[in-house]
């Protein structure tokens, strides 16, 4: 049964950091785009990263542009999201999510999601 279990949420002060994780199990990622999407309370699922099955393309919303990265590590089965400077607007739900072929930024074209992780920055 393919499963992505998120990890690396946690409260964290305004400009500080954090390192989530996206595992993967019951199949292997190397044959799939990789998503990071966030929900904040009474707001759309929003897609923040993605990364290309071969690690080579990646995409990033304009809000988290210069200070969020995403890698992937196919070896660990395993995809991460690095977030510096964390403001306050940043903080939400974080899912990653899991299609075959290309990056996407709509939510709707993934096939598998976590369960989430909440990220809270505090001003």
């Amino acid at each position: 049964q393919l499963q992505l279990v998120e990890s690396g949420g946690g409260l964290v002060q305004f400009g500080g950091s954090l390192r989530l994780s996206c595992a993967a199990s019951g199949f292997t990622l190397d044959y799939y785009a990789i998503g990071w999407f966030r929900q904040a309370p009474g707001k759309e699922r929003e897609g923040v990263s993605c990364i290309k099955s071969s690690g080579t393309t990646t995409n990033y919303a304009d809000s988290v542009k210069g200070r969020f990265t995403i890698s992937r590590d196919n070896a660990k089965n395993t995809v991460y999201l690095q977030m510096n400077s964390l403001k306050p607007e940043d903080t939400a739900v974080y899912y990653c999510a899991a299609r075959r072929g290309f990056c996407s930024a709509y939510y709707g074209h993934y096939d598998d999601w976590g369960q989430g992780t909440q990220v809270t920055v505090s001003s």
